[in-house]
């Protein structure tokens, strides 16, 4: 076998000759073949967050959890303690604003009632487990069966 010897001009000629062929151009994929990541999804609370000044804030978005997320509540202080806190901080980093509040952090989740934050912790299992916000049910008088989007709207609505 012999050896070659590349000085730093000729690195580039090397390169490029060695270079497989550059594909022939692809016409951009039908749009039912691309599918895009959604990332954020809108949630509507049961009850609804009230802040200080009375104002009751119902409609937010959540975003998809990063790894970071998942492991960031693992060393957070308050979650040593206390690890019923986890979900606290978890859904804090995840929600992305809460209807004019922008600024979500654990205190606002703490001073959520307990059928919001159930929602959430639900909602949160829905959107980063089976990446959709639907769920089947089962009528309990007809026994039909149809599928729900649990990410809010009215009881009624469709």
């Amino acid at each position: 076998m012999r050896r070659r010897t590349v000085t730093a001009g000729g690195l580039d000629e090397i390169l490029d000759a060695t270079a497989p062929a550059a594909p022939a151009h692809r016409e951009p994929a039908p749009a039912r073949e691309r599918q895009e990541l959604r990332t954020e999804f809108e949630f509507e609370l049961p009850r609804g967050y009230v802040d200080d000044e009375g104002t009751v804030h119902r409609r937010g978005t959540m975003r998809l959890a990063t790894a970071r997320d998942e492991l960031r509540p693992q060393i957070d202080l308050r979650v040593k303690e206390n690890p019923a806190y986890l979900s606290v901080v978890l859904l804090s980093q995840v929600i992305t604003q809460l209807g004019t509040v922008t600024d979500v952090h654990a205190g606002v989740v703490e001073r959520m009632y307990a059928t919001d934050v159930a929602f959430l912790q639900d909602f949160y299992r829905r959107i980063n487990s089976e990446g959709h916000t639907h769920a089947a049910v089962t009528c309990p008088l007809c026994h039909g069966s149809f599928e729900v989007d649990l990410s809010g709207g009215r009881l009624g609505e469709s």
